[in-house]
């Protein structure tokens, strides 16, 4: 019989730490160029408040508009900094396989618990394809990986069915669901390994999402309350409901706020404007919010007494 439990063919001990509320940590910038200490600066925050995971270089830490070096740097001082005390799930993922196979091995090598992949965007492949795309990047990196589905940005949906033939490699540990559908979200966990890790790509599924049998959210909520979004995940994962419910009723305001503008220029201005990086900067093609914006995005931190 076929065992139903990952950690049956995986030696991996990372499948238990990845939960809860996971930041996808912006990218700060000073001046068009990388600010090293405001980003050390946002981690040391999100240690103390109890972020349970981070996430470097993905969508909303602009991997889009990275250098290679970049990149790799972006990575690497999220991991020293880190030093052991949460994991450090990196994005890696890209359209091209390639690609993703050297920016993934980069971060095994600089000490990453895991990576995070995107579907690939741009060229649409089929179901074979990117099963193929992510089982020849598991077989060449063999480093624990997780899939993530959002096809609001690749114009591609990646089935349950082909979830499901991925999960079957010992690498393949998990997925971030980013299509707001719980039924598919529902079907990706009954097909897959009973341990399998299932995370909201957003925060206004993430407490459905946990009742239906998820383990948490890679959130971009937490950039800017990440001691309220962990306390909510907590809660969900103690099966605490009503309260979990209270905060994220609370919380809903910031989730939608932070989407008046795509992210994470909303997120990057939030940031800004309660001091904790210096500047809100995003690249091109990415363009600053709108004054009218700003000041509903002042509203609605305010009435959280952040500023």
């Amino acid at each position: 019989m076929a065992c139903k439990s990952k950690k049956c063919n995986s030696s991996s001990g990372i499948m238990d730490k990845i939960k809860g509320s996971i930041v996808a940590i912006v990218t700060p910038f000073k001046d068009g160029k990388l600010d090293e200490e405001g980003l050390k600066s946002l981690i040391e925050w999100h240690i103390e408040s109890g972020t349970h995971c981070i996430v470097p270089c993905g969508t909303t830490g602009e991997s889009a508009t990275l250098s290679y070096e970049e990149h790799e740097k972006v990575v690497e001082i999220t991991i020293k900094t880190v030093n052991g005390r949460a994991p450090v799930i990196a994005g890696t993922g890209s359209n091209s396989t390639e690609e993703t196979i050297m920016l993934t091995n980069h971060a095994k090598k600089a000490g990453a618990d895991a990576a995070l992949l995107i579907t690939p965007y741009y060229n649409k492949p089929t179901q074979e394809g990117l099963y193929l795309h992510f089982i020849k990047i598991a077989e060449s990196c063999e480093f624990p990986m997780i899939l993530y589905n959002v096809p609001s940005r690749t114009a591609v949906n990646m089935l349950p069915s082909t979830v499901a033939r991925c999960a079957q490699n010992q690498h393949i540990i998990g997925i971030k669901e980013a299509t707001g559908d719980l039924k598919q979200v529902t079907e990706v966990i009954r097909q897959c390994p009973e341990d399998f890790i299932v995370l909201s790509g957003d925060d206004f599924t993430a407490l459905p999402l946990m009742a239906v049998g998820g383990k948490g959210v890679i959130s971009v909520a937490a950039n800017v309350m990440p001691s309220d979004m962990s306390k909510l995940m907590d809660l969900a994962l103690a099966g605490k409901y009503k309260e979990a419910r209270e905060i994220n009723e609370r919380l809903f305001p910031l989730y939608e706020s932070l989407f008046f503008e795509t992210n994470p220029t909303p997120a990057k201005t939030a940031l800004s404007l309660i001091g904790k990086i210096s500047s809100p900067e995003v690249r091109l093609p990415l363009a600053q919010m709108s004054d009218a914006n700003i000041e509903k995005l002042k509203k609605v931190i305010s009435s959280y007494s952040l500023i």
